[in-house]
């Protein structure tokens, strides 16, 4: 059984989470260069017995804590630590103090939570047999930044079990939920270039114009979801953007589509990629005009190994009570990189609600959000879940 106090220790302990979480908060740092955050994670975890190592990639780290009694399993926390590149307007005493910048997905909150974990874990270091592994990431929007970190043999060896969190600001507070198999979506970016011959605009037959062929792509794309995939399948794919001309009057040589590709399985990922491309060519063809796709990789399927997924369950419940947890009924379509991390490792990822206690969750603001609310009485609940399940894997494992 998890130790009874745990969650106590993590409430204890919420000072410390929260100030780190503000300090972080204020100075928000974008893509694979955190060294700000980074460093403050280092001064907060600086008296702990923690052996530390980063790579060429990125500014993340990896913290490393061996148990003070013999053990061969070994467990990965994650945490990750980059902002958005967007203007906040939570009015927060704290808000980024950085024009365009603002932690609107929580990461400030991921970080200092698995500082707390971190702290937690080391206090009961004389119990524990195993070793335990604090991934610090930066770069998570967009940025791949937990590929480079395995690229860069930060997580070498690889661990037998891992786990990350992800808050919801528009979830019931303290609750945690998950579920086994595909959480979140691959998501896939792509560019399309439609190829005419421009001209005036009062003479479109002496010209090849590309304008509604790309018009004509846009809804031959979503025919192709509708009609290519199973209505069960879980497949989106949404052109964002739509580029061309420069003048009222005239017929433009190029339009440019773009937009994202999400999927829930390596196959049907494949298949999206190839149809996408497909359906552009073959509309433009029709128009008589030509069309290029270019498809940017992105995120892989976030899939969580249902063991995992049992234990993250089973400590939630130990914390929480019965309604503690809750089961995801369906996966989220957004995108998350831990899944590079869990492509290797078996192990899951949970989402824990921090809408203000008492509130009506369903109308707060979600991620993303410039008006994001984080209610930080939540946190301990996050420090004390990744600290249960590294606590409970280490001693016995996925039984």
């Amino acid at each position: 059984m998890l130790a009874p106090d745990l969650l106590e220790s993590a409430r204890a302990l919420a000072p410390g989470i929260v100030s780190l979480r503000r300090a972080i908060h204020a100075e928000p740092e974008l893509g694979l260069d955190c060294p700000k955050t980074m460093a403050k994670v280092r001064e907060a975890l600086a008296d702990l017995p923690l052996e530390w190592r980063s790579g060429p990639s990125t500014t993340g780290a990896v913290a490393t804590l061996v148990g003070g009694k013999p053990g061969e399993r070994r467990v990965l926390l994650r945490g990750d630590m980059d902002a958005l590149p967007m203007e906040e307007k939570s009015g927060a005493d704290f808000a980024s103090t950085i024009p365009g910048r603002m932690h609107a997905c929580g990461h400030d909150t991921h970080t200092a939570m698995l500082a707390g974990a971190a702290r937690m874990l080391c206090a009961r270091r004389g119990e524990i047999a195993g070793t335990m592994d604090f991934m610090f990431q930066p770069g998570e929007e967009g940025h791949h930044g937990a590929r480079f970190m395995l690229e860069d043999g930060l997580i070498d060896p690889l661990p037998d079990a891992a786990f990350a969190l992800h808050i919801m600001p528009n979830a019931q507070h303290g609750v945690l939920a998950g579920k086994p198999g595909p959480l979140m979506a691959a998501a896939d970016q792509f560019t399309i270039i439609v190829r005419g011959k421009g001209g005036h605009a009062s003479m479109p037959h002496d010209c090849a114009d590309p304008v509604p062929a790309a018009a004509a792509i846009v809804g031959a794309l979503q025919a192709m979801v509708t009609r290519r995939f199973d209505a069960a399948s879980a497949v989106v794919v949404t052109v964002t953007q739509i580029h061309t001309g420069t003048a009222h009057n005239v017929i433009p040589d190029e339009a440019m589509l773009a937009g994202t590709i999400r999927t829930l399985s390596p196959e049907h990922r494949e298949k999206a990629h190839r149809l996408v491309a497909a359906t552009a060519a073959d509309t433009a063809r029709a128009h008589g005009v030509e069309a290029d796709c270019a498809i940017i990789p992105g995120f892989p399927v976030t899939i969580c190994d249902r063991r995992a997924v049992a234990l993250g369950e089973k400590v939630a419940r130990a914390l929480g009570g019965e309604e503690g947890w809750r089961d995801l009924a369906a996966p989220i379509m957004g995108a998350e990189d831990f899944s590079y991390v869990l492509e290797q490792v078996p192990g899951a990822m949970f989402f824990l609600g921090v809408a203000p206690d008492g509130e009506d969750w369903s109308q707060c603001c979600a991620i993303h959000s410039p008006r994001m609310h984080v209610d930080e009485s939540a946190l301990p609940n996050g420090a004390a879940m990744l600290a249960g399940c590294a606590l409970e894997f280490l001693a016995r494992g996925f039984d």
